[in-house]
């Protein structure tokens, strides 16, 4: 089992939610970790809460130049790099019959093509260090919740695209994998359009009752799974449900 310590490692996304609690969670155990995100004053405040250990590059993880840029940066601040934590994405809310193609062009191209292109130019610097790449996929491959089909669609690719990676980088040292988290809270809702500032904790506490554990979990507990999975050095492959249960259809009383 690999340590945290002296770790580089790059997420992106990291300006909010599970990106930023991986972020603090990594760099408290020693790790020096860049953040990327398309939000500077966002990726600031996450960095000065974190302290000399943590860098940040603006970004968007569409653009290629951009993927390139963030995973120099995370060379640079990290001396190398040890971990890809591929955790930016984006969501659509509606009705299947009324989704636009441009949509689910756009859900692909920041959920699937964009981590898939970010991990092919990091894979030489991972391959020094005997890395690791961390997909996200989601809940919404365990449980069918309509209006979201982009999203889940794009995640469930997530999936099936961690065990071919996985066997295609065994040869480079690398191992791929991925967390599949339940309910967290993040700003992704709130940008998509699912609800308003202010309605979160409303919105979030309606789902602790599909959670079989009673509630919505944490950016945190996201982390110690991405933390196994990039120190698990005979783990590849595997997809982590994180979920509080969330998967398992049941509902609490």
């Amino acid at each position: 089992m690999k340590s945290i310590e002296g770790m580089s490692i790059l997420i992106t996304g990291g300006g909010s939610g599970i990106g930023a609690g991986t972020a603090r969670y990594f760099a408290e155990r020693g790790a020096k970790v860049t953040i990327s995100g398309r939000r500077e004053a966002k990726l600031q405040e996450v960095v000065e809460s974190i302290g000399n250990a943590a860098a940040y590059q603006v970004g968007d993880v569409t653009s290629e130049a951009d993927r390139r840029q963030m995973v120099d940066a995370a060379v640079a601040h990290g001396g190398g790099l040890d971990v890809l934590f591929n955790n930016a994405a984006n969501i659509s809310h509606g009705p299947f019959m009324e989704i636009e193609e441009q949509t689910i062009t756009d859900i692909f191209a920041s959920n699937v093509v964009a981590p898939m292109k970010l991990t092919q130019y990091a894979a030489p610097h991972l391959s020094k260090r005997k890395g690791a790449v961390v997909f996200v996929s989601s809940g919404h491959i365990r449980r069918a919740l309509p209006g979201r089909a982009p999203y889940a669609a794009s995640k469930g690719a997530i999936q099936n695209l961690t065990r071919v990676l996985a066997a295609e980088l065994a040869p480079m040292d690398i191992r791929v994998n991925c967390v599949l988290p339940g309910a967290i809270p993040s700003e992704i809702n709130i940008r998509s359009g699912l609800f308003g500032e202010g309605e979160a904790d409303a919105f979030y506490s309606k789902l602790d009752a599909t959670h079989p554990l009673g509630r919505v979990g944490t950016a945190e507990e996201i982390a110690e799974g991405v933390a196994y999975l990039s120190c698990a050095e005979w783990t590849t492959g595997a997809i982590l449900d994180i979920d509080g249960g969330f998967g398992l259809g049941l509902m609490t009383t």
